[in-house]
C-alpha cells in the first residue's frame, strides 16, 4: 500500500523559509515523477514543482527562484525548500507521486505565511 507522509509545514513570517519533506512507502519510487502541489483558500489545487527520477525539475512561475525541489531515492523522500515566502504562498501543500495510471497523494501539510 502506497503512503505519502508530509511534514515541515507551519507558521512563518513573510521572507522566511520552510523545508517540506515527504516520505513515501509501499513501493520503489525512484523511477517515478514526484511533486508538490498546493491548495490555497478558495482556490483549486495547483502544481508547485515536480522532479523526475534523474533529478530534472520543473517549477510553477510563481515559485521560480524561491523554491527548490529535490529527492533522495535511497530514502524515498522528496523535499521542497521554500525561501522568501510570501503571504500568497499560504496553502495546504500536498506531496504527489504519479505511478501511471495511479496518482497518489499525501494528507497535506499547512503552510501559513503571516506576520
Amino acid at each position: 500500500q502506497v503512503q505519502l507522509v508530509e511534514s515541515g509545514g507551519g507558521l512563518v513570517q513573510p521572507g522566511g523559509s520552510l523545508r517540506l519533506s515527504c516520505v513515501a512507502s509501499g513501493s520503489d519510487f525512484s523511477r517515478y515523477y514526484m511533486g508538490w502541489y498546493r491548495t490555497a483558500p478558495g482556490k483549486q489545487r495547483e502544481l508547485v514543482s515536480i522532479i523526475n527520477s534523474v533529478g530534472n525539475t520543473n517549477y510553477a512561475d510563481f515559485v521560480k527562484g524561491r523554491f527548490t525541489i529535490s529527492r533522495d531515492n535511497a530514502k524515498n523522500t522528496v523535499y521542497l525548500q521554500m525561501n522568501s515566502l510570501k503571504p500568497e504562498d499560504t496553502a495546504v501543500y500536498y506531496c504527489n507521486v504519479f505511478m501511471g495510471p495511479f496518482n497518489y497523494w499525501g494528507q497535506g501539510t499547512q503552510v501559513t505565511v503571516a506576520s
